[in-house]
């Protein structure tokens, strides 16, 4: 194993935390962090890192605080090349899931040094509707939140609080950015703050929509959960120990949209993109990188593969996917080229194929209702408007379905929001064609186009059974040939 050491040369006490990180996971750790913590190492400033977790993994953050928020990045190029990089940007790290620890987070939201809040807490942690775009009011959380904001549970109650907080007290408001895999990611998370403070403070809600920026991003990085076999994979390649350790892939992209009026860190000194508008990267990457992701949770299981690189293995889902990138993918991308196109493409076919990461398909598949809309949906419905075909995505929704329906017949947890309502509307159905148009019927997660197409519920209920049926390479061999 070729092993390259960064060992880190911060020093957290002299720089003040101007960033609150919301959403401390793996990604986090792999990504935002080891943005900062190069960033501050070239550039100085007071930009370190105050991250937290406010629903779980408490053991993560007690872990992290036994380490002084030291911890470990193993970037792999391959099976036989890594990068070991130490990250100390990190000065502090909470656990807001108790009153004790929310009041702690609120008062650095609150905190004169906090110019800027980051957040990676996945499409649901929003509470927005998945096909929308609009917050779910009806929420038992954000009802919680809007009657006890002095103690919020969720993002968007925690955002207004602070920023509230900051309102009374004449501090300028801190800028949100959202490092989430949604399209429009900024404006979603600007509406969905806006729409809680107008129920809780017209005023308030003027503020903010005046006030606060809330730029766009998109962030790319493959980061898998960790198992005990990359633990001990970790400490066998590179004699790291520890449970804070945390493996990705070589390669990493930020695009940020440039609007910080209370300042930023000079990230574009360690490969950023700051741009004016980040639109075109967000669907590039959504309908390609992700939706082909997604494709492959929920259409390589029933090959047998368990993870992205053993999928990859298979000649014919590697030509499907290519198939679905290219025709279409692509076509609903007008600000890019053809070639630069093509070339996303075989880069990312490379990058799934990286077999050091064990990406598993399992980890894909969870929150599917809130992740089809923005990786397949949208651009279904910009292939049919311009008649053309969509067959790729069409068998990825028979796959999601039918992946559905088996865990809803076995009583397993998919690990997914609206399981419930899912699963209460197919049981109440005899056949396949039912459950389909079940699922179809769910405004939550497809728009009126989609869900009022009985052609398309008779196309996917053919492929379901097809998947169901048939040996999977076949099926995808016939559609991409």
């Amino acid at each position: 194993m070729n092993i390259t050491t960064v060992t880190s040369p911060i020093t957290p006490e002299q720089h003040q935390a101007g960033i609150v990180h919301i959403g401390l996971g793996a990604f986090h750790r792999a990504h935002q962090a080891v943005y900062i913590e190069n960033t501050l190492a070239k550039c100085g400033g007071d930009w370190a890192l105050f991250s937290a977790n406010i629903r779980s993994n408490v053991t993560l953050v007690e872990q992290l605080n036994e380490a002084n928020n030291v911890f470990h990045v193993v970037e792999y190029a391959d099976q036989n090349t890594a990068t070991v990089r130490e990250i100390r940007a990190m000065k502090e790290a909470l656990f807001a899931g108790d009153a004790m620890g929310r009041q702690a987070l609120v008062k650095r939201l609150a905190d004169t040094h906090t110019k800027i809040v980051t957040m990676t807490v996945t499409e649901k942690g929003y509470f927005l509707s998945p096909a929308t775009g609009q917050l779910q009011t009806d929420n038992a959380d954000i009802q919680h939140d809007l009657a006890n904001l002095e103690s919020p549970k969720t993002i968007i109650g925690l955002l207004v609080q602070g920023l509230r907080l900051r309102r009374e007290a004449g501090l300028e408001p801190f800028t949100v950015l959202c490092c989430d895999n949604m399209p429009h990611n900024g404006k979603r998370v600007q509406t969905a703050v806006v729409s809680f403070a107008k129920a809780f403070d017209a005023e308030l809600a003027g503020w903010i929509e005046q006030q606060v920026a809330f730029p766009s991003s998109m962030v790319d990085r493959i980061v898998p959960a960790m198992t005990e076999a990359d633990f001990a994979a970790i400490k066998q390649d590179t004699g790291i120990d520890s449970p804070t350790v945390v493996k990705c892939e070589q390669f990493s992209q930020w695009v940020v949209e440039d609007d910080f009026p209370q300042g930023r860190p000079q990230w574009e000194a360690f490969g950023v993109q700051m741009v004016a508008d980040v639109s075109a990267y967000e669907m590039m990457k959504l309908r390609m990188l992700n939706g082909s992701h997604s494709l492959l949770a929920y259409l390589g299981p029933i090959a047998c593969y368990e993870t992205v690189a053993q999928a990859m293995t298979d000649p014919a889902i590697e030509q499907f996917l290519r198939f679905y990138m290219m025709q279409e993918v692509a076509p609903t991308l007008p600000s890019f080229d053809q070639q630069e196109l093509e070339d996303y493409c075989s880069a990312l076919i490379q990058r799934f194929k990286n077999d050091s990461l064990q990406h598993r398909l399992q980890q894909i598949a969870m929150d599917g209702s809130q992740k089809l809309p923005q990786r397949w949906l949208q651009g279904w419905c910009d292939l049919s408007q311009q008649g053309m075909a969509r067959q790729a995505t069409e068998l990825g929704l028979a796959g999601w379905m039918l992946y559905v329906m088996q865990h809803q017949q076995a009583q397993t947890s998919i690990n997914d929001p609206l399981q419930t309502t899912m699963f209460a509307a197919i049981s109440q159905s005899e056949n396949t064609a039912e459950k389909v148009a079940s699922l179809l019927a769910m405004t939550d997660i497809f728009p009126a186009l989609l869900a009022d197409d009985t052609a398309l519920c008779e196309r996917i209920s053919y492929l379901v059974t097809q998947l169901q049926q048939s040996p999977l390479q076949p099926t995808l061999s016939s559609l991409s040939s």
